[in-house]
């Protein structure tokens, strides 16, 4: 038992720490190469490369510049949801899919959760556009944070149409 738990606690550890390594190293990438609110057109009319700022929380949600109650309260809110991830894996059995899904929700909230801290504000970057829809700008962490939430979602649809 003890063995298999640890075998569960480093493929966490490995899938979230690739994500955070992915997430800071194309904000890295970015801050470097793309000046701050410039556009680096990628696929006319639907892909686009940007460097900008949140200081808030997802589509610039609390975005208040220089209001350290609000970076105080995002980081907050990130310690408390990054350290009842690792309860729930450390301390509750996972099937494979949940696994996935909080190893991806645990890497991007932390790689988020760094440039709220180091920053006070967290490197958006990719910005995606179709037939008039402009999505706001995310970065590989948001994605991650998504598809994590995308996993929960569907391990729920299944179980509930499992057990009807």
């Amino acid at each position: 038992m003890y063995e298999n738990k640890k075998r569960i606690l480093v493929f966490f550890f490995i899938v979230s720490a690739i994500v955070i390594m992915a997430d800071q190293l194309t904000k890295s990438m970015v801050s470097e190469f793309i000046p701050l609110g410039a556009s680096e057109t990628v696929l006319p009319g639907f892909l686009n490369l940007v460097h900008v700022r949140n200081s808030g929380a997802a589509f610039g949600v609390f975005a208040d510049r220089g209001n350290l109650t609000s970076r105080a309260i995002l980081s907050a809110i990130s310690f408390l949801a990054l350290s009842a991830i690792l309860w729930i894996v450390i301390s509750q059995p996972l099937e494979r899919y949940s696994l996935i899904g909080f190893a991806l929700f645990f890497g991007g909230a932390a790689g988020n959760f760094l440039d709220r801290i180091i920053y006070g504000e967290v490197t958006d970057f990719i910005d995606i556009q179709f037939r008039g829809f402009h999505w706001p700008a995310f970065n590989v962490a948001d994605a991650a944070l998504t598809l994590g939430a995308i996993i929960f979602c569907v391990r729920i649809l299944l179980a509930n149409r499992e057990s009807t």
